[in-house]
């Protein structure tokens, strides 16, 4: 089995390792980004769901930077909604400042009916830019 190279983004490596995952992990030219939401300093969810939706994505791009990467580099996107139904627009109002100029990245959303409180989440992958670490 090959070591795993996590990345940790400044000051939230307890909240990782207290939950017992790794935020990213770099393998192959690929970075693996676990599931980001929109939690507030104390691991609260953001009771506003656009907010709740920008702290995701400033969540990521934290992880991302602390990678040499940003959102331009990733290639696959998974996002989770708790009852999209009734979010998916309110969400898709947010998506564009952080979602960059096309190409876009591939996307798969998913509807599920529990996030541990959190009503988004968002993981990606994305490719390692040359000559940063494998």
């Amino acid at each position: 089995m090959s070591t795993r190279d996590i990345v940790f983004p400044p000051a939230r490596q307890a909240l990782y390792e207290r939950n017992r995952y790794s935020p990213a992990i770099r393998s192959n030219g690929l970075l693996f980004v676990s599931g980001q939401v929109g939690s507030r300093e104390d691991g609260s969810p953001e009771p506003d769901l656009q907010t709740q939706v920008r702290r995701a994505f400033e969540n990521l791009n934290a992880i991302l930077k602390a990678a040499g990467c940003t959102f331009d580099d990733v290639v696959d996107v998974t996002v989770f909604m708790v009852d999209p139904a009734s979010t998916f627009e309110r969400v898709w109002q947010v998506v564009p400042e952080y979602w960059g100029e096309a190409p876009h990245p591939t996307l798969t959303a998913v509807g599920v009916t529990w996030l541990y409180g959190f009503d988004f989440e968002i993981k990606v992958i994305a490719k390692l830019p040359e000559g940063l670490p494998n």
